[in-house]
C-alpha cells in the first residue's frame, strides 16, 4: 500500500522545489512558468427584500396536512381558514395570522418574516397557537419567481430537514407547500399543502392595538395579562455600558421611542425600539409570547442591521413574573466565552417603567448590570 506523505513533508517539498525553480529560471520565465492564482468567482447575491410583497393582504386558505409524508397510504386533514399578513417594524418585517377550521378542530398559527440585509435571505419564524414556543427558522431566498426557506427539526423523533416553497405566485393567489426529507434533501416528501386566495389587498383584519396601558400592575396570577401595562407608546431613555465584564465605568447615553402593539388575541405581543445617541443608532424588534403551558413569556430580539431572530445562539430568552417583576434569563456567548444574560422588567408606575439587561461570567453568583431603561409614557 503506498504511503502519503506527512503533511508536513508536503510543505517542505512545494517549499524546495520554488526555490530550485527560482534558482534555474530567470525571473521572466518564473512569471511565466508559475502563472498567478485565479480569483474566485463571487456570487452575487440579489437584494430581496420586496419578494414577500405578494404575501399581504386578507386570504382565504384550503389546507391539506400528511400524518405521514413518507407514507403511501398517510391519512390526511383538510382545513379552511383566513390568513392575515401586514408590514411590521416599518417594513422591515412582516406579520402574519392563521385561523382555519377543520374535522379535527380549530388551528391558529403565528408567523414572522424577516429579511437579513446582510446575507439576502429570510427567515419564517412560526408558532403554534396551542404551544406559544417558536419552530426552528425556515432560512433561504427566492429565485426566478420561487421561494424556498429550509430548516432542521424532528419528526417521528428522527432528525429531518425541513422545506418551505412559495410558488405559482399571481396576484390573487398562491401556493404555499412544506416537504420533508430524511436523506440530507436528496429526496422531499410532502407533508402540508396550502392554495391562498386573495380577499382584500389591505389588512384590516386583526390589526396591530394600540391599545391604552390602563394596567399598571405586573399580576402574578395572571401571568397571560403581564404585559398589559406596556402596550402604547413611550419615551425610552438607555444607559448602555461601555465594555462589559471588564471593570468599565463608561456610560453611553441614548434616547428613543418604543411602540408596544398587542398581536393575536393578546396571546403576543411586538415592541418596536428606535433610539440614538453618541454611539450611533439602535432600531430592534422584540417578539414577545406566551405560552399556556408553561405559563410563561419567551422574547426574541432581531435588530435591522442582522434581520434574524435572537443572534447568536437562535434562541429566545424565557421569562416569568417574581416579585412583581418580569424576568428573563438566556445563556450566550460573548467575548470568547459562556455567559449568563439577565432582563428584568420593572417597576412599573402610572405613566412610568424601567428595566435592565445584567451579565453573570460566574454563573449567577455575581450580576453586573450593563444596560438600564427609562420610560415615560406618551399620553394620547
Amino acid at each position: 500500500m503506498k504511503k502519503s506523505l506527512h503533511p508536513a513533508w508536503k510543505v517542505i517539498r512545494v517549499f524546495l522545489s520554488s526555490l530550485l525553480v527560482g534558482y534555474l529560471l530567470p525571473t521572466s520565465a518564473l512569471a511565466q512558468a508559475v502563472p498567478a492564482p485565479e480569483k474566485p468567482a463571487s456570487r452575487e447575491l440579489r437584494d430581496g427584500q420586496h419578494d414577500f410583497d405578494f404575501n399581504l393582504g386578507v386570504w382565504h386558505t384550503h389546507v391539506r396536512r400528511i400524518a405521514d409524508p413518507f407514507s403511501q397510504t398517510s391519512s390526511f386533514t383538510e382545513l379552511d381558514g383566513t390568513v392575515t399578513v401586514r408590514k411590521v417594524w416599518g417594513g422591515k418585517a412582516q406579520l402574519e395570522e392563521i385561523e382555519a377550521d377543520g374535522a379535527k378542530g380549530h388551528w391558529e398559527g403565528l408567523t414572522l418574516f424577516l429579511y437579513n440585509p446582510e446575507a439576502k435571505e429570510w427567515s419564517q419564524n412560526y408558532v403554534n397557537g396551542k404551544s406559544g414556543v417558536l419552530d426552528p427558522p425556515l432560512i433561504g431566498s427566492f429565485k426566478d419567481g420561487r421561494g424556498e426557506l429550509i430548516s432542521q427539526d424532528t419528526f417521528q423523533n428522527k432528525t429531518v430537514l425541513v422545506k418551505g416553497v412559495w410558488s405559482e405566485i399571481k396576484p390573487d393567489s398562491h401556493h404555499f407547500d412544506e416537504y420533508i426529507s430524511r436523506d440530507g434533501g436528496e429526496t422531499w416528501s410532502r407533508a402540508f399543502i396550502a392554495v391562498l386566495t386573495r380577499v382584500q389587498t389591505t389588512p384590516t383584519a386583526s390589526a396591530p392595538d394600540p391599545g391604552t396601558n390602563a394596567a399598571k400592575i405586573v399580576d402574578p396570577k395572571d401571568p397571560q395579562h403581564a404585559f398589559d401595562w406596556d402596550i402604547g407608546t413611550w419615551d425610552i431613555h438607555m444607559m448602555r455600558l461601555a465594555h462589559p465584564l471588564t471593570g468599565s465605568k463608561t456610560w453611553n447615553p441614548m434616547n428613543g421611542t418604543t411602540v408596544n402593539s398587542k398581536i393575536w388575541g393578546g396571546r403576543a405581543n411586538i415592541a418596536e425600539v428606535k433610539a440614538s445617541g453618541p454611539t450611533g443608532e439602535l432600531e430592534l424588534l422584540a417578539l414577545r409570547l406566551f405560552n399556556p403551558d408553561t405559563q410563561e413569556w419567551t422574547t426574541s430580539f432581531a435588530t435591522s442591521k442582522v434581520g434574524i431572530l435572537n443572534p447568536p445562539t437562535g434562541r429566545p430568552t424565557v421569562g416569568t413574573v417574581e416579585n412583581g417583576r418580569l424576568t428573563f434569563y438566556d445563556q450566550e456567548p460573548y467575548d470568547g466565552r459562556t455567559i449568563l444574560v439577565r432582563f428584568r422588567i420593572g417597576p412599573v408606575s402610572a405613566d412610568s417603567a424601567e428595566s435592565e439587561q445584567a451579565f453573570s461570567d460566574d454563573g449567577g453568583k455575581t450580576w453586573e448590570t450593563n444596560w438600564i431603561n427609562k420610560y415615560a409614557e406618551v399620553k394620547k
